[in-house]
């Protein structure tokens, strides 16, 4: 049977109420804007919608008849069961990849997941909250605004921005230059996904070779225009080989899959038919060689930053694998996160989502007027709103990103599942966020880099995160670890509510949003930063302070 990806919306029901309706569009939508949906891959090579078909239609199956008081219970993308709680209890919970301690390795991963005993959900592909680039698209446009402000006088224009990865994480970073004001020149090694980002004008041009890419890029810089230039080619080729002409970007990073060296990391010298052969014929061969091509990779980047270039880590895991390669010096490139976001997450600001399951673009922008409302002097939100309504275009359901903090995620909730209630809106909308959040991810290498306190590795954060949020009645909690190369790294936790106008929805969206972000600034403040530290106490928070008790 051919399947057919496309999304749902209107007013009519399929299941017993809008929470599980909501939560079944949101399956169907992460499919609709998928890498791969014919494998259920939705980014990141193996991010998985559900672990294989039979457990696709047996959640879809399920979503449709259950009850509002029942539970469906998920572990790694398969349905368990269903079990009967209350009215109040999340309508779904799932727990994806999860490995115990010593046993969370790449081999493992890669032996049960052939097995078909376990998937990864990415961050948001398994809990079905992915909304397409756009997902990225601000956070990646808010680093790059950070790093104009600190180093360029508040702007990129002018500025030549290097990077690469075109795939469903990477495929926001040049319209995120773009937007800051960058000349940014992405360098993707699979040529179907330069014509996707060209078609949904992501891209400006594509250069035909290292040649005339860097003449489009000069052109622009020259002009003060930004402008998006996409080139096919390895990383591990064309870092080295501007590093050779002696050429120097104003800012260098990647978002290649390099977390994943058998799926993800495409080596120099070998095709992509080839690395789909080499998977089952040689693993070894195909991880040492991404090894080796990661290295050359790093080492171009160490070269740029050596000569001046902003060089930071976009949270692909590339200065990991290159240290194991032997790059001793690999983690002097900063990661994102503490270098430009932690002063926002500390105030417990993240990445916000809403999506219209009406899919009627209509609801988003009545929404981006609600926003631009309630929050006149939040100037990073107004901005973000007024770029996005210009350039950010639908992707599956209409979906819009934001990065609100404490409080003011609720307001918004309550004030959207108002006008749901009033009619201001042709349906439900649901709200999710990243699970890179305050309080939502435990990474070493990534979120959780140089804590202060040097909590950097202990995970009960999410864990408490995922347990709050089902206290607080969300309608989906999720708690995740990383699969393929990011196994044993990382764990994070997801939740998405459904506002249907109901009172029972003003309830669980005050709830869980309120406490979602306040346990985000709990757990900077306990690591002893002043701006979590002051959020608390502007905010009222019951927090008992840095440090033992």
């Amino acid at each position: 049977m051919r399947r057919r990806f496309a999304v749902t919306g209107g007013t009519g029901l399929r299941c017993k109420g809008w929470r599980q309706e909501g939560l079944l569009r949101l399956l169907e939508n992460v499919l609709a804007v998928g890498e791969d949906p014919d494998n259920l891959v939705v980014y990141a090579a193996l991010g998985k919608a559900a672990r294989d078909w039979p457990a696709h239609d047996r959640i879809v199956a399920t979503l449709r008849t259950m009850d509002e008081e029942d539970t469906l219970v998920v572990q790694s993308g398969k349905p368990i069961g269903l079990l009967r709680t209350h009215r109040r209890a999340p309508i779904v919970v799932m727990a994806n990849c999860n490995m115990v301690g010593r046993w969370a390795t790449a081999e493992n991963f890669y032996e049960w997941e052939q097995r078909g005993l376990i998937c990864w959900g990415g961050l948001t592909a398994g809990d079905w909250q992915y909304i397409g680039s756009q997902g990225v698209l601000q956070g990646t446009y808010e680093i790059f605004s950070r790093i104009a402000e600190r180093h360029f006088r508040g702007s990129l224009a002018r500025r030549f921005v290097l990077t690469a990865g075109l795939g469903g994480m990477g495929g926001a970073q040049p319209l995120a230059g773009r937007l800051a004001g960058a000349a940014i020149l992405c360098v993707e090694i699979d040529e179907a996904r330069i014509r996707k980002r060209l078609q949904t004008g992501q891209l400006d041009v594509a250069a035909a070779d290292l040649d005339q890419a860097l003449d489009a890029i000069r052109q622009a810089q020259a002009a003060g225009a930004a402008r998006a230039v996409g080139l096919c080619g390895n990383a591990a080729d064309v870092y080295p080989a501007l590093v050779a002409r002696g050429v120097v970007p104003d800012v260098v990073t990647d978002q290649t899959s390099a977390h994943d060296l058998l799926y993800g990391y495409v080596p120099s010298g070998f095709t992509l038919d080839a690395v789909r052969e080499l998977r089952t014929a040689d693993p070894q061969r195909l991880m040492a060689a991404a090894t080796a091509s990661i290295v050359r990779h790093v080492e171009a980047m160490l070269a740029f930053q050596r000569a001046g270039a902003i060089v930071f880590d976009n949270g692909n895991l590339i200065r990991t694998q290159a240290k194991a390669g032997g790059v001793a010096n690999a983690f002097d490139i900063p990661i994102f996160t503490e270098a430009f976001l932690r002063p926002l997450f500390c105030r417990g600001i993240g990445p916000f989502r809403w999506i219209a399951l009406s899919n009627d673009p209509a609801d988003i922008r009545r929404i981006d007027d609600l926003v631009v409302e309630l929050f006149p002097a939040n100037r990073i939100v107004v901005n973000w709103i007024e770029l996005a309504r210009r350039h950010v275009p639908v992707e599956g359901l209409p979906a819009r990103i934001a990065w609100l903090g404490h409080g003011e995620r609720t307001a918004l909730g309550l004030a959207v599942n108002r006008m749901v209630r009033e009619g201001k809106l042709a349906a439900p909308v649901a709200f999710t966020r990243d699970h890179l959040d305050a309080g939502a991810m435990a990474h070493p290498n990534i979120m959780t880099e140089r804590m202060r306190d040097g909590s950097d590795a202990i995970a009960d954060w999410p864990l408490l995160n995922a347990m709050l949020n089902c206290a607080s009645q969300a309608d989906l909690v999720a708690i995740h670890s990383g699969g393929g190369g990011y196994s044993g790294f990382m764990t994070s936790a997801g939740a998405t509510l459904i506002a249907d106008g109901s009172a029972q929805a003003d309830e669980r969206i005050a709830l869980a949003l309120d406490n979602d972000t306040a346990l985000g600034v709990m757990r900077y403040a306990d690591a002893g930063y002043e701006d979590a530290l002051d959020e608390a106490a502007a905010k009222a928070l019951r927090h008992f302070g840095p440090g033992p008790p």
